[in-house]
C-alpha cells in the first residue's frame, strides 16, 4: 500500500514501512549544505540525522550520490527514503545511581547532572532508565517501552530528586498528582544579577521558539500557561542564590522564566547570555563561575502523597558538589570586597 502527499513540489510517500520523499530546491534554500537543507524540511530530521542518512547512501542529489557538505542550487531535486524504524531494545546497565528511598511501589533517586532521563535519538544508553532497569527488574512495561516507570523528567544537566513508579497503580496515582498539581517542588539555582525584591512570581506562556527548535520561549502566541515563584536565599557578588517553586511543569520552565526577566541561570548553555564570562572583569569572580560546566539548577525537594498509602511524604536531594563549590567561591569573593 502506498500513501502519498504532495505540497508545493514536495512529495512524501509511505510504502511497506519506508517513507520516501522528493524535494525541489527553491531560491530561498540555494547555497545551503545538503544536510542543512534536509534538517529544515517537513521530515523533522536533525542535521546529524540527515548527515548519517546521506553518508549511508539513502539520499541522492539530482539522482547522484552526494556529500553532506554538498551545496544545493535552485531547481535541484533531492530524493531519498527513511529506513523502517527498528524496534527499540533497552539494556539494563549497572550505572552509578544514588537512591534516596525505595519501597515496593516507588523508587526515589538523586539524578546527577549529565544523565539523560530516558533513551531517545542520540542517547540510546547511559540513561536513568538504563540504570533503573538494572536495579529494578520489575519496571518493564510500566508507561511503555522507552519510559518504564517515568512520571516526570529533569533536563540532562539539571540534577536532583526524581520519583519513579515501580508498578502500574503507583504510576497512575503519581501521574494524577503531577497533572492536578497536588505535589510540591523546590529547586535551587544560581542566577546572574541582583534581584531588587526578596521574592516574586513569573506568570507567562511558554511555547516552542519560533525559529530555534531546541529552545522554548515566552515570546509565543501558542504557548501554555506557566507559573514560577521565587525567593532570594542569598545575595552574592553579581549573582543571586534562589529558591524556586514551579507551580506548573513546562519544558525548561525555570530556565526560560528566569532568562525572560533578565536573570539567566549561571552556566546555562541554551538560555544564558553569550559572552557573560568575558564581561566579568574581576578575575576571582571569573574563576568562581568556571567551576561549573552546566546550568546551576538543582531539584532539591519533592513532596508527594505516597501513591499507595496516601501519606504526605518529602524527599530531599543534597546540594551537588559543583554548585557547593561555586557558592563557596562566590561567598569568599563577597567577603573580600
Amino acid at each position: 500500500m502506498v500513501l502519498a502527499t504532495v505540497v508545493n513540489g514536495e512529495s512524501l510517500q509511505k510504502e511497506n514501512g519506508k517513507q520516501r520523499f522528493s524535494f525541489l530546491v527553491t531560491d530561498k534554500d540555494r547555497g545551503k549544505r545538503l544536510d542543512q537543507f534536509l534538517s529544515q524540511t517537513r521530515l523533522s530530521l536533525t542535521r546529524s540525522q540527515a548527515k548519517r542518512l546521506i553518508e549511508a547512501g539513502n539520499i541522492v542529489l539530482n539522482e547522484k550520490q552526494a556529500k553532506p557538505s554538498s551545496h544545493v542550487r535552485a531547481g535541484d531535486r533531492v530524493l531519498g527514503f527513511l529506513p523502517r524504524p527498528e524496534p527499540p531494545v533497552l539494556k539494563a546497565e549497572p550505572l552509578p545511581l544514588s537512591i534516596l528511598y525505595e519501597d515496593s511501589s516507588i523508587i526515589v533517586v538523586d539524578k546527577p547532572a549529565g544523565m539523560v532521563v530516558h533513551p531517545a535519538a542520540g542517547n540510546p544508553s547511559g540513561t536513568l532508565v538504563n540504570a533503573l532497569l538494572y536495579y529494578c527488574r520489575d519496571l518493564t512495561g510500566i508507561n511503555g517501552v522507552l519510559r518504564p516507570g517515568i512520571v516526570h523528567r529533569l533536563d540532562k544537566d539539571t540534577s536532583g530528586v526524581m520519583v519513579v513508579a515501580k508498578n502500574q497503580e503507583a504510576y497512575r496515582q503519581l501521574a494524577k498528582q503531577f497533572k492536578e498539581r497536588l505535589l510540591e517542588k523546590v529547586y535551587l539555582a544560581i542566577a546572574y544579577g541582583r534581584f531588587g525584591k526578596d521574592e516574586g512570581l513569573i506568570d507567562s506562556l511558554i511555547g516552542r521558539h519560533p525559529t530555534e527548535r531546541k529552545r522554548m520561549s515566552t515570546r509565543t502566541k501558542k504557548g501554555r500557561p506557566a507559573v514560577t515563584s521565587w525567593r532570594v536565599a542569598e545575595r552574592l557578588s553579581g549573582f543571586t542564590f534562589l529558591e524556586i517553586y514551579p507551580r506548573t511543569g513546562r519544558t525548561h520552565q525555570i530556565r526560560v522564566h528566569l532568562a525572560s526577566i533578565g536573570h539567566p541561570i549561571l552556566g546555562d548553555p541554551l538560555y544564558g547570555r553569550k559572552g557573560r564570562h568575558g564581561a566579568i572583569h574581576d578575575p576571582s569572580l571569573r574563576d568562581c563561575i568556571k567551576k561549573i560546566s552546566r546550568q546551576a539548577l538543582h531539584a532539591y525537594r519533592l513532596i508527594i502523597n505516597h501513591p499507595i498509602t496516601g501519606e504526605r511524604t518529602e524527599f530531599n536531594a543534597p546540594m551537588p558538589k559543583d554548585m557547593e563549590e561555586v557558592l563557596g567561591c562566590l561567598r569568599t569573593v563577597c567577603h573580600q570586597q
